[in-house]
């Protein structure tokens, strides 16, 4: 069972001009390394735009999600496989699951 206090929804983690308005990349990975080092892994669930994965160290899994829309089926169940997988490993772990705005 999952419970909520190991899984933190977020906007996108941003850089530029967007990160005024939305999560900057790097104070958002600096959170993560401060309070879950070692122990979190980022879901990105946006199709729309990426990032550089070594912000956090490698930990970033990307499922292509067109925003306000519907997963497909198979998207689902590889997202959640992965999900209980990294849970599973270490009761210490985290999940920080984001799409393009933080609302999907």
């Amino acid at each position: 069972v999952l419970s909520t206090d190991r899984i933190i929804a977020m906007s996108f983690p941003s850089f530029g001009k967007q990160s005024f308005y939305r999560n900057p990349i790097e104070e958002v990975a600096r959170f993560l390394d401060t309070k879950h080092a070692d122990h979190y892994k980022v879901y990105n669930l946006c199709s729309e735009k990426g990032y550089d994965p070594k912000y956090f160290h490698y930990r970033v899994e990307r499922i292509f999600i067109d925003d306000h829309n519907v997963p497909a089926l198979q998207d689902m169940l590889k997202f959640t496989a992965s999900v209980r997988e990294w849970m599973n490993r270490d009761e210490k772990n985290i999940i920080a699951i984001h799409c393009k705005g933080g609302k999907g």
